[in-house]
């Protein structure tokens, strides 16, 4: 069976990377996307593990071929997703998720329209405000920034298919679990998982 592809997206301290972390955990057939970057490597990185790290020339060679189902700029340094990654994994029946932004999204559902969105929220901005503070390595007009770029991140929860709050962490990563179980038994999903079964029933 054929994998599919997840883009979850949610501003800066709401917990996605906390609840996608944890979700590979107790789902082995799901798998994240390593972006492609620029950037300098820091210590303890790895290519080939946490990104796929090229230079600015060959990065700009590979948008130009078309390699990535999306990519961008941020500050000095460029990201993108190779398609070719995505799709060989898919493939080989894994479902794969992108963490991106809601622009990156709209990137690749233009690229590859055949996917599912999860949208992610905080309980309320004094919760957010509160995580944010929390982490500890921010300053407060740092924090002040991430705060507005947050609500206008937010502004696009609808253009997904599927809104999370996280309010409580057990509860957010169980209900974004469902999204994922629950494609894996719809009717296109099963009839090619279980095709020698439903040929024996049904003929």
């Amino acid at each position: 069976m054929k994998g599919s592809l997840y883009i979850i997206s949610a501003a800066s301290g709401v917990g996605k990377t906390s609840l996608v972390t944890k979700l590979l955990e107790i789902d082995n057939a799901i798998q994240v996307s390593l972006s492609t970057t620029t950037r300098a490597k820091r210590t303890g990185e790895e290519n080939g593990v946490d990104y796929h790290f090229v230079t600015i020339e060959d990065f700009k060679n590979k948008v130009a071929k078309g390699e990535f189902l999306e990519h961008a700029q941020v500050f000095d340094n460029f990201y993108g997703t190779s398609k070719l990654a995505v799709e060989q994994a898919l493939k080989e029946g894994k479902d794969v998720i992108l963490e991106i932004d809601w622009q990156g999204a709209e990137q690749v559902r233009k690229n590859m329209p055949n996917n599912i969105s999860i949208f992610i929220l905080p309980p309320s901005l004094t919760e957010l405000n509160r995580r944010l503070t929390k982490r500890g390595t921010d300053s407060q007009i740092i924090i002040d920034k991430r705060m507005s770029e947050a609500v206008a991140e937010m502004q696009h929860y609808a253009e997904f298919d599927y809104l999370i709050i996280n309010n409580n962490f057990e509860v957010a990563l169980k209900e974004m679990h469902t999204i994922f179980l629950a494609n894996r038994l719809n009717i296109t999903n099963q009839a090619a998982s279980h095709a020698n079964l439903v040929k024996e029933l049904t003929q």
